[in-house]
């Protein structure tokens, strides 16, 4: 099992920028794949980005794209969301994922989850 613990979130003006952090726990980091997904309220828990276990391979929605980058430190057992020209419509619970082979788009795939951390973007 791996544990996931998620910070940086916060209240940040349109086109501002913040960086989330997820630690894990447990066993070997580098073993899974990581992803964020994002909740707004009233919306379903959509894929954002995603990183494959050795950070070669990333992975954008659209939305994000060219705006947020993931990145991972296997030897922190640390994955990033380095979050930039925020939007409003980017507001959303953030949460961190895991799980073991490969990144998917679909949450119900993933087996790991942080406890989210709530990112507010004013206009």
């Amino acid at each position: 099992q791996v544990q996931l613990v998620e910070s940086g979130g916060g209240l940040v003006q349109g086109g501002g920028s913040l960086r989330l952090s997820c630690a894990a726990s447990g066993r070997t980091f580098s073993s899974y794949a990581m992803g964020w997904f994002r909740q707004a309220p009233g919306k379903e828990r959509e894929f954002v980005t995603g990183i494959s276990r050795r950070g070669s391979i990333t992975y954008y929605a659209s939305s994000v794209k060219g705006r947020f980058t993931i990145s991972r430190d296997n030897a922190k057992n640390t994955v990033y969301l380095q979050m930039n020209s925020l939007k409003p419509e980017d507001t959303a619970v953030y949460y961190c994922t895991a799980r073991e082979v490969s990144t998917d788009y679909v949450p119900s795939v993933y087996p790991y989850w942080g406890q989210g951390t709530q990112v507010t973007v004013s206009s």
